[in-house]
Protein backbone atom coordinates (compact mmCIF):
# COMPACT_ATOMS: atom_id res chain seq x y z
CA UNK A 1 0.00 0.00 0.00
CA UNK A 2 1.48 3.25 -1.08
CA UNK A 3 1.65 6.00 1.37
CA UNK A 4 -0.63 9.08 0.93
CA UNK A 5 0.56 12.59 0.41
CA UNK A 6 2.78 13.82 3.13
CA UNK A 7 1.00 16.08 5.66
CA UNK A 8 1.81 19.63 5.25
CA UNK A 9 2.96 19.33 1.65
CA UNK A 10 1.22 20.47 -1.55
CA UNK A 11 2.00 19.53 -5.10
CA UNK A 12 4.50 21.84 -6.73
CA UNK A 13 4.05 23.40 -10.16
CA UNK A 14 5.78 20.38 -11.80
CA UNK A 15 3.41 17.96 -10.16
CA UNK A 16 5.87 17.19 -7.41
CA UNK A 17 5.28 17.74 -3.79
CA UNK A 18 6.04 21.30 -2.46
CA UNK A 19 6.77 22.61 1.05
CA UNK A 20 3.84 24.19 2.85
CA UNK A 21 4.27 26.46 5.91
CA UNK A 22 1.73 27.11 8.67
CA UNK A 23 -1.18 29.50 7.76
CA UNK A 24 -1.10 32.85 9.72
CA UNK A 25 -4.31 34.85 10.30
CA UNK A 26 -3.74 38.50 11.43
CA UNK A 27 -6.20 40.34 13.68
CA UNK A 28 -6.00 43.93 14.97
CA UNK A 29 -6.50 44.13 18.68
CA UNK A 30 -6.61 47.43 20.68
CA UNK A 31 -4.00 47.31 23.30
CA UNK A 32 -5.04 48.16 26.80
CA UNK A 33 -3.62 51.19 28.57
CA UNK A 34 -1.44 48.88 30.57
CA UNK A 35 0.22 47.76 27.35
CA UNK A 36 1.55 51.33 26.66
CA UNK A 37 4.58 52.30 28.66
CA UNK A 38 4.05 55.25 31.06
CA UNK A 39 6.78 57.26 29.35
CA UNK A 40 4.94 56.94 26.03
CA UNK A 41 1.67 57.99 27.62
CA UNK A 42 3.31 61.07 29.13
CA UNK A 43 4.86 61.97 25.80
CA UNK A 44 1.52 61.66 24.01
CA UNK A 45 -0.26 63.76 26.68
CA UNK A 46 2.35 66.51 26.37
CA UNK A 47 1.99 66.42 22.57
CA UNK A 48 -1.78 66.87 22.87
CA UNK A 49 -1.32 69.79 25.27
CA UNK A 50 1.14 71.46 22.89
CA UNK A 51 -1.33 71.10 20.02
CA UNK A 52 -4.12 72.56 22.12
CA UNK A 53 -1.94 75.48 23.27
CA UNK A 54 -0.92 76.17 19.68
CA UNK A 55 -4.53 76.12 18.48
CA UNK A 56 -5.93 78.21 21.34
CA UNK A 57 -4.80 81.68 20.09
CA UNK A 58 -6.27 80.99 16.67
CA UNK A 59 -9.54 79.87 18.20
CA UNK A 60 -9.67 82.98 20.41
CA UNK A 61 -8.84 85.25 17.45
CA UNK A 62 -11.53 83.63 15.35
CA UNK A 63 -14.05 84.14 18.15
CA UNK A 64 -13.05 87.77 18.61
CA UNK A 65 -13.34 88.49 14.88
CA UNK A 66 -16.70 86.80 14.74
CA UNK A 67 -17.94 88.81 17.73
CA UNK A 68 -16.57 92.05 16.26
CA UNK A 69 -18.29 91.34 12.98
CA UNK A 70 -21.57 90.71 14.74
CA UNK A 71 -21.26 93.93 16.75
CA UNK A 72 -20.32 95.96 13.66
CA UNK A 73 -23.25 94.57 11.72
CA UNK A 74 -25.60 95.30 14.62
CA UNK A 75 -24.35 98.88 15.06
CA UNK A 76 -23.84 99.85 11.42
CA UNK A 77 -26.21 97.69 9.48
CA UNK A 78 -29.37 97.64 11.56
CA UNK A 79 -31.68 100.14 13.19
CA UNK A 80 -31.15 98.69 16.64
CA UNK A 81 -28.82 101.60 17.49
CA UNK A 82 -30.51 104.10 15.21
CA UNK A 83 -31.20 107.77 15.97
CA UNK A 84 -34.28 107.92 18.18
CA UNK A 85 -33.82 111.46 19.50
CA UNK A 86 -32.00 114.66 18.52
CA UNK A 87 -31.38 116.61 21.72
CA UNK A 88 -30.67 120.34 21.34
CA UNK A 89 -28.80 122.17 24.11
CA UNK A 90 -28.23 125.95 24.39
CA UNK A 91 -30.66 127.17 21.72
CA UNK A 92 -32.55 130.36 22.62
CA UNK A 93 -32.45 132.62 19.58
CA UNK A 94 -33.16 129.64 17.36
CA UNK A 95 -35.71 126.98 18.21
CA UNK A 96 -34.88 123.29 18.66
CA UNK A 97 -37.05 122.60 15.63
CA UNK A 98 -34.89 124.91 13.49
CA UNK A 99 -31.75 123.18 14.74
CA UNK A 100 -33.15 119.71 14.00
CA UNK A 101 -34.26 120.79 10.54
CA UNK A 102 -30.80 122.21 9.82
CA UNK A 103 -29.12 119.05 11.14
CA UNK A 104 -31.20 116.95 8.69
CA UNK A 105 -30.45 113.62 10.38
CA UNK A 106 -33.01 110.96 9.33
CA UNK A 107 -34.85 109.03 12.01
CA UNK A 108 -33.45 105.55 12.70
CA UNK A 109 -30.23 106.25 10.80
CA UNK A 110 -27.52 104.16 12.52
CA UNK A 111 -26.06 106.44 15.15
CA UNK A 112 -22.53 105.31 14.30
CA UNK A 113 -23.00 106.41 10.69
CA UNK A 114 -23.97 110.01 11.47
CA UNK A 115 -21.31 112.40 10.12
CA UNK A 116 -20.80 114.62 13.17
CA UNK A 117 -18.66 117.22 11.38
CA UNK A 118 -21.10 117.60 8.49
CA UNK A 119 -24.01 117.88 10.91
CA UNK A 120 -22.18 120.59 12.85
CA UNK A 121 -21.50 122.53 9.63
CA UNK A 122 -25.17 122.45 8.67
CA UNK A 123 -26.28 123.69 12.06
CA UNK A 124 -23.48 126.28 12.12
CA UNK A 125 -24.91 127.82 8.96
CA UNK A 126 -27.77 129.22 11.04
CA UNK A 127 -27.04 132.93 11.48
CA UNK A 128 -27.50 133.12 15.29
CA UNK A 129 -25.17 130.14 15.88
CA UNK A 130 -21.54 131.02 16.62
CA UNK A 131 -20.25 127.54 17.54
CA UNK A 132 -21.76 124.09 17.58
CA UNK A 133 -20.66 120.62 18.65
CA UNK A 134 -22.35 117.31 17.90
CA UNK A 135 -21.87 114.09 19.86
CA UNK A 136 -23.41 110.65 20.28
CA UNK A 137 -25.19 109.53 23.42
CA UNK A 138 -25.70 105.79 23.10
CA UNK A 139 -27.81 103.92 22.40
CA UNK A 140 -29.92 106.25 20.24
CA UNK A 141 -29.50 109.98 20.98
CA UNK A 142 -27.68 112.65 18.97
CA UNK A 143 -26.74 115.67 21.11
CA UNK A 144 -26.31 119.08 19.45
CA UNK A 145 -24.81 121.78 21.69
CA UNK A 146 -25.19 125.31 20.38
CA UNK A 147 -23.37 128.49 21.42
CA UNK A 148 -25.24 131.47 20.07
CA UNK A 149 -23.84 134.85 19.10
CA UNK A 150 -23.79 137.68 21.62
CA UNK A 151 -25.24 140.98 20.48
CA UNK A 152 -22.96 144.01 20.96
CA UNK A 153 -24.69 146.65 18.82
CA UNK A 154 -27.66 147.38 16.62
CA UNK A 155 -27.39 149.00 13.20
CA UNK A 156 -30.35 150.99 11.85
CA UNK A 157 -31.44 149.62 8.46
CA UNK A 158 -34.51 151.46 7.23
CA UNK A 159 -37.40 150.45 9.45
CA UNK A 160 -35.48 147.55 10.99
CA UNK A 161 -32.44 147.18 13.19
CA UNK A 162 -29.71 144.67 12.32
CA UNK A 163 -28.23 143.07 15.44
CA UNK A 164 -24.50 142.33 15.14
CA UNK A 165 -21.98 140.44 17.26
CA UNK A 166 -18.42 141.50 18.06
CA UNK A 167 -17.23 140.28 14.64
CA UNK A 168 -19.86 142.33 12.81
CA UNK A 169 -21.98 139.34 11.80
CA UNK A 170 -25.64 140.24 11.38
CA UNK A 171 -27.68 137.47 12.97
CA UNK A 172 -31.04 139.09 13.70
CA UNK A 173 -33.30 141.80 12.36
CA UNK A 174 -35.78 143.36 14.76
CA UNK A 175 -38.39 146.11 14.34
CA UNK A 176 -36.98 148.24 17.17
CA UNK A 177 -33.62 148.76 18.80
CA UNK A 178 -33.07 146.20 21.60
CA UNK A 179 -32.84 147.70 25.06
CA UNK A 180 -29.31 148.10 26.34
CA UNK A 181 -27.61 147.87 22.93
CA UNK A 182 -25.73 150.89 21.56
CA UNK A 183 -26.30 151.94 17.99
CA UNK A 184 -23.56 151.82 15.37
CA UNK A 185 -24.49 153.76 12.27
CA UNK A 186 -22.84 152.42 9.11
CA UNK A 187 -24.01 152.08 5.53
CA UNK A 188 -24.10 148.31 5.24
CA UNK A 189 -23.12 146.21 8.28
CA UNK A 190 -21.13 143.03 7.93
CA UNK A 191 -17.93 141.33 9.05
CA UNK A 192 -16.14 142.35 5.83
CA UNK A 193 -17.26 145.99 5.95
CA UNK A 194 -14.40 148.31 7.03
CA UNK A 195 -16.85 150.80 8.54
CA UNK A 196 -18.47 148.09 10.66
CA UNK A 197 -15.10 146.88 11.90
CA UNK A 198 -13.99 150.45 12.73
CA UNK A 199 -17.21 151.23 14.61
CA UNK A 200 -16.98 148.03 16.67
CA UNK A 201 -13.30 148.73 17.44
CA UNK A 202 -14.23 152.14 18.83
CA UNK A 203 -17.12 150.64 20.77
CA UNK A 204 -14.82 148.08 22.39
CA UNK A 205 -12.38 150.81 23.48
CA UNK A 206 -14.93 152.92 25.38
CA UNK A 207 -14.73 153.22 29.14
CA UNK A 208 -17.77 152.29 31.25
CA UNK A 209 -18.47 156.01 31.79
CA UNK A 210 -18.55 156.71 28.07
CA UNK A 211 -20.72 153.66 27.40
CA UNK A 212 -23.17 154.85 30.02
CA UNK A 213 -23.54 158.15 28.14
CA UNK A 214 -23.40 156.69 24.64
CA UNK A 215 -26.31 156.90 22.23
CA UNK A 216 -24.58 155.86 19.01
CA UNK A 217 -21.28 155.48 17.19
CA UNK A 218 -21.59 157.20 13.83
CA UNK A 219 -19.18 156.09 11.11
CA UNK A 220 -19.33 158.63 8.27
CA UNK A 221 -15.91 157.43 7.06
CA UNK A 222 -12.92 155.54 8.37
CA UNK A 223 -11.42 158.82 9.66
CA UNK A 224 -14.75 160.47 10.50
CA UNK A 225 -16.09 158.60 13.49
CA UNK A 226 -18.10 160.46 16.14
CA UNK A 227 -19.80 159.48 19.37
CA UNK A 228 -23.30 160.75 20.06
CA UNK A 229 -23.85 161.10 23.79
CA UNK A 230 -26.88 161.91 25.83
CA UNK A 231 -27.98 165.53 26.15
CA UNK A 232 -26.91 166.19 22.53
CA UNK A 233 -23.21 166.04 23.28
CA UNK A 234 -20.68 164.88 20.67
CA UNK A 235 -17.20 163.39 20.86
CA UNK A 236 -15.17 163.71 17.66
CA UNK A 237 -13.17 160.49 17.54
CA UNK A 238 -11.47 160.60 14.17
CA UNK A 239 -10.22 157.16 13.10
CA UNK A 240 -10.24 153.95 15.10
CA UNK A 241 -6.59 154.12 16.18
CA UNK A 242 -5.34 154.97 19.70
CA UNK A 243 -8.66 153.98 21.19
CA UNK A 244 -7.40 153.60 24.75
CA UNK A 245 -5.85 157.09 24.76
CA UNK A 246 -8.93 158.70 23.23
CA UNK A 247 -11.22 156.95 25.67
CA UNK A 248 -9.15 158.04 28.66
CA UNK A 249 -9.08 161.69 27.56
CA UNK A 250 -12.77 161.82 26.61
CA UNK A 251 -13.74 160.24 29.93
CA UNK A 252 -11.71 162.83 31.84
CA UNK A 253 -13.51 165.65 30.00
CA UNK A 254 -17.06 164.38 30.51
CA UNK A 255 -17.44 166.75 33.49
CA UNK A 256 -16.66 169.80 31.35
CA UNK A 257 -19.55 171.91 30.12
CA UNK A 258 -18.94 171.36 26.43
CA UNK A 259 -21.19 170.23 23.64
CA UNK A 260 -18.34 168.94 21.48
CA UNK A 261 -15.12 167.27 22.59
CA UNK A 262 -12.52 166.57 19.93
CA UNK A 263 -10.13 163.73 20.82
CA UNK A 264 -9.16 162.82 17.25
CA UNK A 265 -5.63 163.89 18.23
CA UNK A 266 -5.59 162.86 21.91
CA UNK A 267 -2.39 164.77 22.60
CA UNK A 268 -4.05 168.05 21.54
CA UNK A 269 -7.66 168.06 22.73
CA UNK A 270 -10.21 170.75 21.91
CA UNK A 271 -13.73 171.22 23.17
CA UNK A 272 -16.45 173.80 22.84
Amino acid sequence: MSPGPARGRTPGPDGGAGRRGPVRRWQLVRAGSDAVPPSTRRFMARARQRRMRAALPWAVAAGVFALAGLVAWTVLGTGLFGVREVRVVGAKLVTPVEVRDAAAVPDNQPLAKVDLAATARRVGALAPVERVSVSRDWPGTLVIRVVERTAVAAVPQGELFAVVDRAGVVFRSVPRAPDGLPLVRVGWPGPDDPGTRAGLTVLAALSPQLRAELVSVDVAGLARITLRLRHDRTVVWGDATRGADKSRVATALLGRKADTIDVSAPDVVTFQ
